[in-house]
């Protein structure tokens, strides 16, 4: 027996939206992580830090996290397309990656891609 033209249809409109919701999941950012919370709470543990914050508060950690109780998302940028003459360099004092030239740090290179914030 064939399936008719109308039964393959709604299997269609659902492989569609499989394939668009895979496509939107690669613009998510992966670099945040959802931390659990409990009814009734006031205070939160930074676990990188092991600092507590008020409910409702921000704030960004040694590690270049911008958090909340509810969660934290890498505060930078990581790039992942520049010039093969260039490196990456984190500095940690202001959350940035910076992108210059090997044999040369004060000439910057420009980023073609990144992952993050």
């Amino acid at each position: 027996m064939v399936p008719n033209q109308t039964s393959i249809f709604p299997l269609k409109k659902y492989l569609a939206l499989a394939l668009l919701l895979c496509a939107l999941l690669s613009l998510t950012n992966s670099q945040c992580f959802v931390k659990p919370q409990k009814y009734g709470m006031t205070h939160c543990k930074d676990d990188m830090d092991e600092t507590w914050h008020a409910v409702g508060s921000k704030w960004r950690n040694s590690k270049c996290w911008d958090c909340t109780c509810q969660g934290c998302c890498a505060a930078y940028a990581t790039p992942r397309q520049f010039p093969d003459d260039c490196v990456s360099v984190f500095d940690s004092k202001r959350c940035e990656y910076v992108v210059h030239k090997r044999d040369n740090p004060t000439e910057l290179c420009p980023i073609f891609a990144a992952t993050g914030k």
